[in-house]
């Protein structure tokens, strides 16, 4: 298994990390997820042991608290040969403080967090979204505080725009506290926008990217066809899934699938295997997090690495999943002197 930096930070990450969300299937959204429990969620997490996954990302909010639970327990005897992350900022409970980034919540999701997963720290910490009420002073104190007391090792964002990750950076550099080393992101082959603000942010700030829904929900599994209803089966047709479907572009898309088929068809790779793949060649991208509703999913996403894709394989990949960009992005590209691009933009 490879391992890759984490950020500006000296923690050494896998670059596949198992997503818990398909642990415990507590409400309706997350049952189209899946409803592992701690039988099974022990196997897998055994499986991923094994191919040298030792990273497992879960949050508060996944079923209520009960993906961390379960995850706490199967990991019971390898709390110190393992990396957990796990999130805060969206509603846990009912009232006015069970939710945001406040120094109120936080602290009190971070206990709870610590509780069910059964631990007393956690290594990665992540915001789960950017909360535009409390104040990124109170934010960002209490997450140093919370590091400097032992119970978190790093801290990441998630979903911020680029203004909120570089706000956050700026506050952090200049009071001398703990700063974001992580950005936890949806990235995938049928939406491609990280690259527009957020991949050059992380370049130049040494933010890493943790890749989530690297399969748009599973849109990139195998399973979709031009033409074709939606796979009965899936989280889109469910309702559970993260991506809305009026993100994706249904031309491009389909001819993303068709040049993946292609792909496969060359390599002897699934379509899903080489998704995953393909992000692994982007910059900024330190793990991408799989997910898996049972053992033979996850034995096929855990094949994604340990290959790459050729040069001219990922080209093809790239213009096929090409979208216009919006402004103000296609007038800066416009003169690559004042804007310099990363190699893969060219």
């Amino acid at each position: 298994m490879e391992y890759r930096q984490l950020g500006a930070s000296g923690l050494q990450v896998p670059v596949l990390c198992f997503g818990t969300a398909t642990f415990g299937g507590g409400n309706d959204f997350f049952k189209a997820w899946g409803s592992t429990q701690v039988e099974e969620a022990t196997r897998m997490i055994n499986l991923c042991m094994e191919a040298g996954v030792n990273f497992f990302d879960t949050a508060d909010v996944y079923s209520d608290g009960l993906s961390e639970e379960i995850l706490g327990k199967a990991l019971n005897g390898l709390r110190h040969e393992v990396l957990i992350s796990t999130k805060a900022t969206f509603p846990f409970g009912q009232g006015p403080n069970n939710q945001g980034s406040s120094r109120f919540h936080l602290m009190r999701q971070v206990e709870g967090s610590l509780k069910r997963l059964n631990t007393d720290y956690i290594d990665v910490y992540h915001m789960h979204g950017f909360d535009g009420v409390t104040p990124v002073e109170e934010t960002l104190r209490t997450l140093d505080d919370l590091v400097q007391s032992g119970k978190i090792r790093y801290l990441a964002a998630s979903n911020y725009s680029g203004w909120h990750l570089m706000k956050s950076l700026a506050i952090s550099e200049k009071y001398g506290w703990n700063r974001y080393v992580a950005h936890q992101v949806y990235y995938s082959l049928a939406n491609r926008e990280y690259e527009w603000e957020l991949m050059p942010l992380g370049l130049d700030q040494k933010v890493g990217g943790i890749i989530w829904s690297p399969l748009a929900a599973g849109r990139l599994g195998g399973k979709y066809r031009r033409n074709q209803p939606l796979p009965p089966d899936s989280r889109v047709a469910q309702g559970g899934s993260p991506v809305p479907e009026a993100v994706v572009n249904e031309e491009v898309f389909y001819n993303t699938l068709d040049t993946l088929d292609e792909i496969a068809a060359e390599t002897g790779k699934t379509v899903a295997q080489i998704a995953i793949n393909w992000l692994l060649q982007r910059p900024t991208v330190s793990s991408i997090i799989i997910g898996a509703r049972n053992e033979e999913q996850l034995q096929q996403n855990l094949a994604a690495v340990g290959w790459n894709l050729t040069t001219e394989q990922v080209k093809r990949l790239d213009q096929a999943s090409e979208l216009p960009t919006i402004y103000p992005y296609w007038h800066q590209r416009q003169n690559v002197k004042l804007n310099p691009l990363p190699d893969f933009y060219k």
